[in-house]
């Protein structure tokens, strides 16, 4: 072999070790759930959005500070008010003193509070529970009327509009049409015993009423919930779908007691869960005059409590304390 031969080979052997290394190092990135940075994605928050072995991308959620000094980045920031201080900024349209932020925590940021940039590309989407395909706006206005046992806002009110601007700028970047690691609530597999009323109060008396009140009317401070109201007439309506046990039970395991989520057993989220959804709160908006009928119409389920009797109560029958 001529010396050129031989200097031709080492310089393709290099340049083969080269993109070996190269095809690692975006393995090993890979399966860490990132991708290499850009200076661009450098200037975002990274999302605690634990993916699972093998996905491919970790969702990053865009600062407020990297908005546009513009007329949409003043109805993001505005969604954002909105969000995480409803009464203040959407009073019209709220019957309570919850805000978005008090389920879906850290103002729509956090993984497993149902996030905001894990929500917005499902949308548009069919939903059994009104019959149709749902906007991403109509899926809003459904959680002013119940969850804010409120009012919808219409479409190009810049209370709606604002709120979809801030959930965009948040999933900016994610992938359409894909359920990403974090959406949602968590789904508990069915717990080894039925859950239980006394239980869930034992529960509820040592890990939850400290904050939410001995009497589930939460905790106000200048006008706004610092901790929610769990049932009763400040409380989300039966018509939302907290009062769903499974959904409750996913969201206390995840999230509850504040700061301590997963510090309590499935069996006991799923107690606790059955026992806050088993007290009086405003009545569902769709009330059809007749609670038996509501029931069959819209809670036909045994994930609901709404219509069946608990403690001699016929939950739905009776005004909220």
């Amino acid at each position: 072999m001529t010396a050129s031969r031989i200097a031709a080979a080492v310089v393709t052997l290099a340049a083969l070790s080269c993109l070996a290394l190269l095809g690692l190092f975006v393995h090993v990135m890979m399966r860490a759930g990132q991708a290499p940075s850009s200076p661009a994605v450098a200037s975002q928050a990274t999302a605690d959005a634990s993916p699972g072995a093998g996905t491919p991308w970790r969702f990053r959620a865009h600062w407020l500070a990297d908005l546009p000094a513009d007329g949409f980045g003043e109805s993001v920031r505005f969604g954002e008010e909105v969000f995480t201080d409803t009464r203040q900024y959407a009073r019209q349209y709220v019957g309570n003193h919850l805000s978005c932020s008090n389920c879906h925590l850290d103002a729509g940021r956090k993984a497993g509070a149902a996030p905001m940039w894990a929500a917005f590309g499902l949308y548009p989407a069919y939903r059994q529970k009104n019959g149709h395909v749902n906007t991403f706006a109509e899926r809003l206005q459904g959680c002013f009327q119940f969850s804010m046992n409120g009012k919808a806002p219409p479409a190009g009110d810049p209370v709606l509009v604002g709120l979809e601007a801030y959930a965009f700028w948040l999933a900016k970047g994610a992938p359409i049409g894909e359920r990403l690691p974090g959406q949602g609530f968590p789904r508990l597999a069915q717990p080894a015993l039925p859950p239980d009323f006394e239980r869930g109060a034992q529960v509820y008396t040592e890990r939850c009423a400290g904050c939410h009140g001995g009497n589930g009317a939460g905790r106000i401070a200048g006008g706004k919930a610092v901790f929610p109201a769990l049932w009763g007439a400040d409380s989300f309506n039966w018509g939302a779908g907290m009062t769903r046990v499974h959904t409750a039970a996913g969201f206390i395991k995840a999230n509850m007691p504040l700061g301590q989520g997963g510090s309590l057993s499935d069996q006991q989220a799923w107690d606790v869960a059955l026992f806050v959804d088993s007290h009086e709160r405003p009545q569902d908006p769709r009330y059809t005059r007749s609670v038996a009928a509501t029931r069959k119409a819209f809670h036909d389920t045994p994930d609901s409590m709404y219509g069946l009797t608990v403690q001699g109560h016929l939950l739905g029958t009776a005004a909220p304390d």
